[in-house]
């Protein structure tokens, strides 16, 4: 059995005088709390707060990352245990021994080197669970018998989690129709200040939604409103922020296909409108009240303080056969070329110099950084930049996101780091990863002469937390 060891200076730079200032960042903030201001984490496990049931469940079942590299190396998702949820059940059983899932997986381990998902499970293994040998199939059951014993222990709990790593806020996401119930208990039990929601309107926004139709009706019944027409549509995605930011809500989140925005006249919007809600419209159409609907958002957020933050560019659910057999987020988004310029100018030039607003852009477009988005950031009073995002959550990524953007936008029109998980052990690695890596950008900084090592430090300070907590208002 190989060890497992996990290098003090692992991401820092080769170079032994940059290497010895990143150390020195790094060490100064590798302690401070932890802001998990975006992500998928699901709430009823803090609202329960019951064990997670076994390894498996744990650091496979939620995570994506996992089954769409296992899945493109020919291992299905049913021999994950993974259950298909649509019309197409598909020929193959699935695996009902969360044990054999665990030795799929470890079987695979090795196809995951040189990947972030690599990191983050040794991180895991080494930092939470003790273990001292590397993941194989020769070491499966052992890491599974001890990640599930030590799963029955109250401090590996969710909400004890979140204390064990000082992670002192966490959000997660829900629908425009979700009724809140797990964020209600949590609130209940007083741990509201910890665990926020956050509004996704994408259900009753986008009329290329499954179910769209339905989805008015719902939201009609829940609110009170006539969704039948315009007005009422838009008096009931009022009342639902309200609801959402009642509930603790600081911020929507906006997963369009798209950058597109337009502002119609009220007119041209209601016309719109009756196309959408009756399903007789085209998908030209269907972008544009996408991209209407977006201001509107905006329009909102400036009564109400909600934070926007648009997730663009992301082909979902490219393989249809998966996506008709298990649903929606399986693995299969691809990223889409993304223009931001033009498609922003509608609500920017509306909206985007309100001090009021607070726009967090996120890609999966990197040609877009140098060229588009930081130049914009560089401007608009409304627009930041959030973190890299999904393909490009990792240690390159992260540092040509420094390289791309820093000269035009500078750090202060960035949003700090989030990490967009599903998976609850990944929140505290993903961001030792990104503080080594902003602390190995600036620690080069200082060493080129470019930056005051006193400054480096008030950076990595901000880098770390405050610029999270500042631009999704958690102060």
């Amino acid at each position: 059995m190989r060890a497992l060891r996990l290098h003090d200076d692992r991401l820092f730079p080769a170079n032994d005088a940059i290497r010895s200032v990143a150390r020195e960042l790094y060490g100064a903030i590798k302690a401070m709390p932890i802001i998990s201001p975006h992500g998928h984490t699901d709430p009823a496990w803090f609202a329960d707060d019951i064990p997670f049931p076994n390894a498996t469940d744990l650091m496979i079942t939620p995570d994506h990352y996992v089954f769409r590299m296992l899945y493109s190396q020919g291992v299905s998702l049913e021999s994950l245990g993974l259950r298909p949820a649509g019309n197409e059940a598909g020929d193959e059983p699935v695996e009902s021994d969360p044990r054999e899932a665990w030795r799929r997986f470890a079987a695979h381990y090795h196809l995951f080197l040189g990947t972030p998902s690599r990191m983050w499970h040794d991180w895991v293994y080494s930092e939470v669970f003790g273990l001292e040998s590397v993941l194989s199939e020769e070491t499966a059951d052992l890491y599974y018998d001890t990640i599930t014993d030590a799963l029955a222990r109250p401090e590996l709990r969710p909400r004890a989690i979140l204390d064990r790593f000082d992670i002192e806020l966490i959000a997660t996401t829900e629908g425009a129709l979700d009724p809140l119930m797990h964020h209600h208990k949590i609130n209940e039990d007083g741990w509201g200040k910890r665990v926020i929601t956050t509004f996704r309107p994408d259900s009753v926004i986008d009329p290329d939604t499954p179910g769209f139709a339905a989805n008015l009706d719902q939201l009609g019944e829940m609110t009170g409103c006539d969704t039948n027409i315009y007005q009422g549509y838009i008096d009931a995605l009022r009342d639902r922020r309200s609801f959402f930011k009642a509930t603790g809500a600081t911020a929507t989140d906006h997963g369009h296909p798209s950058a597109a925005t337009f502002v119609l006249e009220r007119a041209d919007a209601e016309a719109l409108y009756r196309k959408v809600h009756s399903g007789t419209f085209t998908p030209q159409e269907a972008e544009i009240f996408r991209g209407h609907m977006l201001s509107e958002m905006a329009r909102m957020s400036l009564d109400d303080g909600l934070v926007m933050q648009l997730h663009p560019g992301s082909r979902r659910n490219h393989n249809e056969p998966l996506w008709r057999r298990f649903g929606a987020n399986m693995g299969a988004d691809i990223p889409l070329q993304t223009d931001y310029v033009t498609a922003l100018k509608p609500l920017l030039n509306a909206y985007g110099n309100d001090p009021r607003l607070t726009l967090i852009m996120f890609t999966l477009d990197e040609t877009s950084y140098s060229r588009e988005l930081a130049p914009l950031a560089g401007h608009y009073p409304a627009l930041k930049l959030g973190p890299p995002w999904w393909f490009h959550d990792s240690p390159e990524g992260m540092r040509r996101f420094r390289e791309q953007v820093t000269e035009t936008a500078g750090f202060y029109n960035t949003a700090g780091f989030n990490d967009d998980t599903r998976a609850l052990l990944s929140i505290p690695a993903r961001h030792d990863v990104a503080r080594r890596m902003d602390a190995a950008f600036l620690a080069r900084l200082v060493v080129e002469h470019r930056l005051d090592e006193a400054d480096a430090h008030s950076l990595m300070e901000d880098l770390t937390y405050n610029l999270a907590k500042q631009s999704y208002r958690l102060s």
